[in-house]
């Protein structure tokens, strides 16, 4: 098996449900709502953010956020992941009752640790959150062009891509692009194509999150393709979310075979059953592909990846080093 890297993962969506209640013990919260035994309860999309947030709000100081990252990137390293990208939350940060400058800087550390340990490399993502408003949006656009870490290099949109229209939040990605910070948009998810063909007209990212059902209209897969938009496909939210039936009809394949960028992620792993090496195992049962194919796939994160260009050539290096 090649070496893998990962662009579409929620940091707070990483977090088991042992790691959850050994959390919810530190704080005196009751999670029996959202775990049963070993697997978090719910039913649909609303009742897995409601189960996420209450998650989320288990961590609330440095030494929270520093392990969650550190422990996060330690373990698919250990399965074989060279990069990865995380998603950040200043609104989540805020509610925790951290800034989201100390968030950040405490995923940071996680994330330096993790390398010190690992070799891994990592980068964060900041998202506005859709269904918080336009207001969210560019609010968390403005602390990610303004924090001036290091390792956050890009913006993105999470959330329900039902609520509103995509072009009502053009200026926080106005704002994110002139700070020079890569893009990413979460579409074609729980809307069809024509939240894809909406993103692609009216935010023109480099990538876009999920982006399945753009297999709904086959001119959108063509305009994917040909504008070389990177898809982050996550097979197993997909399925567990009911946006596909099973893994045997998953549009991965067919979006690989019509020429667009297509990469492999878990999205928010324990959540789906869905962590990175599972994702990269489906692709081998499910899709067909080789090991060489997955290299591929890899490479095809890697040079979509938001880093600088010796990092890029670095990580390039190492996914050409043959695997032990």
């Amino acid at each position: 098996m090649p070496a893998k890297a990962e662009l579409h993962c929620h940091i707070e969506g990483t977090a088991s449900p042992k790691l959850a209640l050994r959390q919810a013990g530190k704080y005196g919260v009751d999670l029996s709502a959202v775990i049963d035994g070993d697997r978090y309860r719910w039913t649909d999309f609303a009742g897995f953010s409601a189960a996420y947030d209450a998650v989320a709000g288990l961590f609330r100081d440095e030494d929270d956020f520093f392990r969650l990252s550190e422990d996060y990137l330690s373990t698919i390293a250990r399965d074989g992941a060279i990069y990865a990208e995380f998603f950040i939350s200043p609104d989540h940060a805020e509610k925790s009752g951290l800034s989201p400058a100390a968030y950040t800087t405490a995923l940071g550390e996680g994330i330096r640790r993790a390398n010190s340990k690992t070799g891994i490399e990592a980068r964060m993502i900041v998202v506005g959150i859709r269904h918080s408003g336009v207001d969210a949006v560019e609010k968390a656009a403005r602390f990610a062009a303004k924090c001036a870490h290091p390792l956050v290099t890009g913006f993105g949109m999470a959330g329900d891509e039902r609520v509103g229209d995509v072009e009502d939040f053009v200026r926080a990605f106005e704002i994110a692009r002139e700070a020079k910070l890569g893009i990413t948009v979460h579409a074609g998810e729980l809307a069809g194509w024509h939240s894809v063909e909406s993103t692609l007209d009216h935010i023109r990212p480099s990538r876009i999150g999920h982006g399945v059902r753009a297999m709904e209209n086959l001119d959108t897969v063509k305009r994917i393709a040909d504008e070389g938009v990177v898809l982050e496909v996550c097979p197993g939210s997909n399925v567990a979310l009911g946006v596909c039936t099973g893994f045997d009809s998953h549009p991965f394949p067919l979006l690989r075979n019509a020429g667009c960028k297509v990469t492999l992620n878990s999205d928010d792993p324990p959540f789906f059953g869905a962590s990175l090496k599972q994702e990269y195992d489906r692709a081998k049962d499910y899709f067909g592909l080789s090991d060489a194919d997955l290299a591929a796939v890899t490479r095809t994160a890697i040079e979509a990846a938001f880093v600088d260009r010796a990092t890029r050539t670095h990580l390039l290096a190492r996914l050409a080093q043959p695997r032990r």
